[in-house]
Parts: C-alpha cells; sequence; structure tokens
C-alpha cells in the first residue's frame, strides 16, 4: 500500500487500486474534503483557493483533478502552474485567498505525489484541522454546486515574480553587496521548479548562474533528496566551472542544500546555522529548530547572547514555537529556512539571498565561512521491538535512567550530554524507536547510538 493519509495532507504513488495507491478518485476526494471543510470553516460557498505545483510528470493530471473538483464546489481556483512550496505560500496571503493546495511529494521520487494543504494565512493547517479534513474524506458528506454556481478558474504566471520582489525588498537581503562580489552559481534543482525559480532570483542578484538539471520537466536525474550521495555531479561541476558557490534544491524548493568552491557539501545542517549566524550577528532574539537538528544552531545563537528554544519534529511544531517565542530565524536541520521577515514557511529562495548576502559581506569563500562554526556529525539508527512491547513505557524508563542529564520529553525523549545528545522517537506506524544522535565525531556519534540500543534492551 502507497498511500499515506496524515493530517498535514495526502500522498501516495500514482496508479493502481483506489484507496490504495494516489489515483485520480483518491485525489477528487481528498480535494473535495479540503474544500467543504473550508466551506463549513468559513461558512460560505464562493470561496478563492490558489493551487501550484511542482514539474513531477504526473503533476499537470493531478492538477486537472483537484482544480476541476474544487470549481465543482463552487470555489474560485487561482492556478500558478509551475511553482514552489514557497511561492504558493506567498501567494495565499497576496492574492487574500482563502487557502491553498500544493502538489508536490517534496524529496519523493518521481512516482510519487501529494496534495498539501494550506490556511488562509499559506501556512499549513494544523493537525486538528488536518484531522476534521480526512474525517470528512472518509464521509464523503461534500455537496457540489449547481451549473450557474460553479466555481471560476484563472491562471497566474507573475508569482515569481512578486515572491522574488518580496525576498529583493527585505532590509537583511543586500543585493548591492552580492552584485559587487559577482559570484559564480551552479544550481541543481533536480528537474523540477527550482529550475526555474532559482536562476531567476540568482540573475536579479547579479550572480552568473551555471544550470545543472534545470529543465522542469519531472525526470529526476537523481534521488531528489538533496543528500552528499547524491551530488556527486555538482561537487564535479564545481571544480570544474571553477564556481563560488553551489546549490541544491529539492522538487518543490523548500530544502536548501550548499557546496563549497572545492565541490564539498557545506552540510544541510548548516544551511540554516549560517542563515542564522548573519541575522542574529545583526539583531538579538531568537533562534528555532526542531529536537532532532543540529547543536551548533545552539551553539551560534550563544555566541551572538541570543536564545535558542527547540520544537517536536514537524514544520508545523517548529512555526508554532517561533510564534510563541517571536523567534528572529527558524527552521529545520534539512535545509529548510523558515524567515518570518518574509513569511512563516520553508523557503529555499530566501535561503539563498540571506546566505549569499552573509557570504558577500563576510568576504569569505564559501569553505572559510563553514570553517567557523562548530563541526558536529550525526547518527541515525533504530531499533525494532515487538509489537506486544510498550514503546511509551520504555521511553519513560529512559527519560528516568537519564533524569540527572538534560531531557526534554517535548517530542520522545531527548537527553543532551556535555558533549554530544540523543534523540529518542517513537514511530507512528510500527514497533520501532527511531534513534538520532550527534558527536564531535561520526565514530562517537553512531557508538552512542549503539550504546542507546544497548541500553533500550536491557530495560525490555
Amino acid at each position: 500500500m502507497s498511500l499515506i493519509k496524515s493530517i498535514s495532507g495526502i500522498r501516495g504513488t500514482i496508479g493502481g487500486k483506489a484507496d490504495e495507491n494516489l489515483t485520480p478518485l483518491d485525489v477528487v476526494k481528498f480535494a473535495s474534503a479540503f474544500g467543504t471543510w473550508l466551506q463549513n470553516n468559513k461558512n460560505k460557498k464562493d470561496l478563492t483557493l490558489v493551487v501550484g505545483r511542482d514539474a513531477r510528470i504526473s503533476g499537470l493530471m493531478v492538477n486537472s483533478l483537484v482544480t476541476a473538483t474544487l470549481q465543482g464546489l463552487g470555489i474560485h481556483v487561482v492556478d500558478l502552474g509551475l511553482s514552489t512550496t514557497p511561492t504558493v505560500e506567498i501567494m495565499v496571503p497576496e492574492l487574500k485567498a482563502d487557502g491553498g493546495i500544493i502538489l508536490t511529494a517534496s524529496h519523493n521520487p518521481k512516482q510519487w505525489n501529494a496534495l498539501k494543504l494550506l490556511n488562509e494565512k499559506g501556512e499549513f493547517i494544523t493537525g486538528e484541522n488536518g484531522a476534521e479534513v480526512l474525517a470528512l474524506a472518509e464521509s464523503e458528506d461534500f455537496d457540489y454546486a449547481e451549473v450557474d454556481e460553479l466555481g471560476k478558474y484563472e491562471t497566474r504566471d507573475d508569482a515569481f515574480d512578486i515572491h522574488i520582489q518580496q525576498i529583493l525588498d527585505l532590509p537583511m537581503v543586500d543585493a548591492e553587496a552580492i552584485k559587487a562580489k559577482k559570484f559564480k552559481v551552479v544550481v541543481d534543482a533536480v528537474n523540477s521548479t527550482g529550475g526555474i525559480a532559482i536562476p531567476q532570483l540568482l540573475e536579479q542578484l547579479g550572480c552568473e548562474v551555471v544550470k545543472l538539471y534545470c529543465e522542469p520537466n519531472g525526470h529526476f536525474p537523481h534521488n531528489p533528496e538533496p543528500l552528499k550521495e547524491h551530488l556527486g555531479d555538482i561537487c564535479e561541476l564545481m571544480k570544474t566551472e571553477k564556481a563560488d558557490v553551489g546549490i541544491v534544491v529539492d522538487p518543490d524548493v523548500d530544502r536548501l542544500a550548499l557546496v563549497d568552491e572545492n565541490g564539498e557539501l557545506f552540510g544541510e545542517e548548516y544551511t540554516l546555522v549560517a542563515v542564522a549566524d548573519y541575522l542574529l550577528k545583526n539583531k538579538k532574539g531568537v533562534a528555532v529548530s526542531n529536537l532532532s537538528s543540529s547543536r551548533a544552531l545552539r551553539d551560534v545563537a550563544k555566541s551572538h547572547g541570543s536564545e535558542y528554544f527547540a520544537s517536536a519534529v514537524g514544520e508545523v511544531n517548529v512555526v508554532t514555537l517561533m510564534k510563541e517565542k517571536n523567534a528572529v530565524i527558524g527552521g529545520e536541520g534539512n535545509g529548510g529556512i523558515i524567515y518570518p521577515d518574509l513569511h512563516y514557511g520553508r523557503d529555499s529562495l530566501v535561503g539563498v539571498a540571506l546566505f549569499l548576502t552573509h557570504l558577500a559581506k563576510e568576504n569569505k569563500t564559501v569553505s572559510e565561512l563553514r570553517a567557523t562554526y562548530p563541526s558536529y556529525f550525526m547518527g541515525k539508527k533504530k531499533i525494532e521491538l515487538t509489537p506486544d512491547i510498550d514503546v511509551d513505557s520504555l521511553l519513560t524508563k529512559m527519560q528516568k535512567e537519564y533524569q540527572n542529564e538534560e531531557v526534554s520529553t517535548v517530542d520522545g525523549v531527548k537527553i543532551d550530554f556535555e558533549k554530544n545528545w540523543v534523540h529518542l522517537r517513537k514511530s507512528n506506524t510500527e514497533p520501532i524507536i527511531r534513534i538520532y544522535t550527534e558527536a564531535f565525531s561520526q565514530e562517537e556519534a553512531d557508538h552512542l547510538g549503539d550504546q542507546m540500543i544497548e541500553k533500550i534492551k536491557s530495560l525490555i
């Protein structure tokens, strides 16, 4: 079964049987549920929704199904066509719409697609709201419009222009400083919509752009998750082109990875660290990431006399804590930059502009800048348990075992030791405890994970 229904949306592989994969029936049902939920929630029928999609092969088909279904409910649709997740998030409040739907499966392979749901602020709907949408989908309690009340349909082709101009207008983005450096930048956009948006931004910042996999045809030339093992091509091209910076984005352009002038990965965790360094150097405030993100962000915040807070894993949770703490910057260690002066969503475009501003003002190479940050290494392991074992009870026991350390139970159990940390989270679908660790060496991080597995086994 490759259909996953969750509070953040629905995703699955294209084709196959209804309710087992992401078929046309499933797309229509879920679009109907979200449209109906919005109509009920706002107590009106004449809503406006913004829809945008990444470049994956199934995108046009899914887009046609979603927009027609919304029209069938009497909802006015503004179709951005090929877009990015942050661009759709920007355009919902820009157009004073009632919500939005992003058609993307993010970093998943090309056979996947998904519907991600936005409220009137252009932010992901809450878990409670998502549960209500799922319940509506199951009940199929939809009331479609009669022929004279069908929703209108229009397209917009200026969304990238609006998004980029809002970035250029930000006081912390110094376009002139970037232009003066005349950076040569290689872009790997995995043949999705970042291949349109990122070069357009860079050209307005006076950069020379070398395009790699920037044709938005949905044929991903490598695994679209921006991890080191997938990025050999851009690392080689950085050296042959003698470029200053390499930029890698995922298909929906909400994750940003960087490559230095030597063809070495900057480290996904350090995208947020570098941007936070620049912002907090200029304005004391709060930085937020999730519990599984690098300790380097906390270190950088402290170095500027700022505070750091960690949320439960998940973008919605990060955003909630950012609002509560009035954070200057936040995000996730997977290269997700959330800059609230623009909007509360992960945005690679604003991440690029802020990073290049920082790089220009520091007058360093990318590798020299990276060397100014503490180096941490992360490990990921898991322990599979039998179904009869009470995972919550096990985590409670682990909490008591390490009660003399700094322990957080916001999301599973995170234990902060002096020089490293471990984060234990249970799977929502199977009897597994996921074990995330970070230390000053890869060997130490992996060893800490093994130690935790042995400790858990001893408590069973």
